[in-house]
């Protein structure tokens, strides 16, 4: 497999990645709304693992070393298939959608338990 064909595969794999925790982000809400916290608290887990696997490489995806290998472009999105204006905003986007469902589903577990 050449170059560029590897780096497609590692594009879609991150793209894919991306959906999956974005979807966990945005669903926490609705899934708390929902009244299913045993859910909220797997997602919210989930998100966590995300966010400690950045932290630990310097607030940068892991995967994003791996496409560098391929290609020298270096635009916010050369690693993964987003606009390059969602790729370069994702942690300002996602950070407090995340803290806002993460407020939002303690408030409604609190008063589901009164």
């Amino acid at each position: 497999m050449n170059a560029e064909a590897r780096l497609r595969v590692i594009k879609s794999l991150h793209t894919v990645i991306w959906a999956f925790f974005a979807a966990c982000v945005l669903a926490i809400p609705f899934v708390a709304w929902l009244g299913n916290f045993g859910v909220v608290l797997v997602l919210i887990a989930l998100v966590a693992f995300e966010i400690a696997i950045l932290a630990l490489n310097s607030w940068r995806c892991p995967i994003t070393g791996i496409a560098a290998r391929y290609t020298s472009d270096r635009r916010d999105n050369f690693d993964i298939y987003l606009p390059e204006w969602l790729a370069s905003r994702t942690k300002i986007i996602f950070g407090p959608l995340f803290l806002t469902g993460l407020v939002f589903a303690a408030v409604l577990w609190s008063t589901s338990r009164t």
